[in-house]
């Protein structure tokens, strides 16, 4: 009888534990930003980032400088966005510097790349490699920050959404 009193009440503190677990949150201004701070200057990382499938492949040369844009500043279109290519501000994570690049034609994103991004070890390779393509596709989609994050990959995910949020202000002033 105590056994099985004991198996339920393991039982029961498994299920607990398992259903009190967050997975993943939308970042709060406090919160999931507290390991993200944003730098002004960085350096490339030396592998290249992945493209997806979704995007154009557009040959675009990555900057040294964290917030500096590229190409002609074109006309604002409806969505307020001018043409051209913007590096966003790299930000500094837990696990190394992510910067995105945004191309804008025609006031819409066609093309996003990630030339730095946490690479170090095999384990930051095989996160950012399933990670940075969803989220390049989603930006694409949803020509805003306001993509979800990528479960496994908070970090990441963060640092990408502040440096594409830097990289959309430039493409707006």
């Amino acid at each position: 009888m105590k056994r099985i009193v004991y198996a339920v009440m393991a039982t029961v503190t498994g299920l607990v534990l398992l259903f009190s677990y967050r997975t993943s949150v939308a970042p709060d201004s406090a919160g999931a930003l507290s390991d993200v701070a944003p730098v002004s200057t960085g350096t490339t990382a030396a592998a290249p980032a992945p493209t997806p499938s979704a995007s154009s492949s557009s040959s675009s040369s990555s900057s040294a400088s964290g917030s500096s844009s590229s190409g002609a500043a074109g006309q604002t279109t409806s969505r307020g966005l001018r043409d051209g290519t913007y590096a966003g501000s790299s930000a500094t994570t837990r696990y190394g510097p992510v910067q995105v690049q945004i191309t804008v034609s025609g006031g819409s994103i066609t093309d996003v790349q990630v030339p730095e991004y946490p690479s170090s070890n095999g384990r930051d390779q095989q996160i950012n490699s399933r990670a940075l393509p969803t989220l390049m596709q989603e930006t694409i989609q949803a020509q805003s920050a306001q993509v979800d994050m990528v479960s496994g990959a908070t970090y990441t995910s963060t640092g990408y959404r502040t440096s594409l949020q830097s990289a959309l202000d430039q493409a707006r002033s």
